[in-house]
C-alpha cells in the first residue's frame, strides 16, 4: 500500500481539537487495511515529524430503519490517534 494511500482525511471535531491542543495527540481516518506500523512511517513521511504513539479505533458501521427493515447508513471505517512528541505539530490542524 502507497504511503498516501493509507491516511485519507484528518478528522477535525471539537473533541479531536481539544486532544490536539491539550495533549498533543492528532486524529485520522486511515485505510481498514492499514497497520500500526504502516500508519506511523506514513504520518513521519508526509508531515516530517516522529511519532510516539499510534492507537487505532474500527468506527462501526451506523444502521438505519425503515420499517422492519434495516440498512446501513454509513459503512465502518477506521480512526488513527497520533501522538508526537512535546513541541512537535502537525499545521494541518492549525485551522
Amino acid at each position: 500500500m502507497h504511503l498516501y494511500e493509507i491516511i485519507k482525511r484528518p478528522i477535525i471535531t471539537e473533541g479531536s481539537t481539544i486532544l490536539a491542543s491539550e495533549q498533543n495527540q492528532f486524529t485520522f481516518e486511515v485505510d481498514m487495511r492499514a497497520n500500526k506500523i504502516q500508519i506511523k512511517e506514513a504520518v513521519e513521511v508526509i508531515f516530517n515529524v516522529d511519532v510516539v504513539k499510534v492507537a487505532t479505533i474500527i468506527m462501526p458501521m451506523k444502521r438505519g430503519r425503515r420499517g422492519r427493515k434495516e440498512y446501513a447508513r454509513t459503512p465502518a471505517w477506521k480512526k488513527a490517534i497520533i501522538t508526537l512528541p512535546e513541541g512537535q505539530t502537525i499545521g494541518l490542524f492549525n485551522v
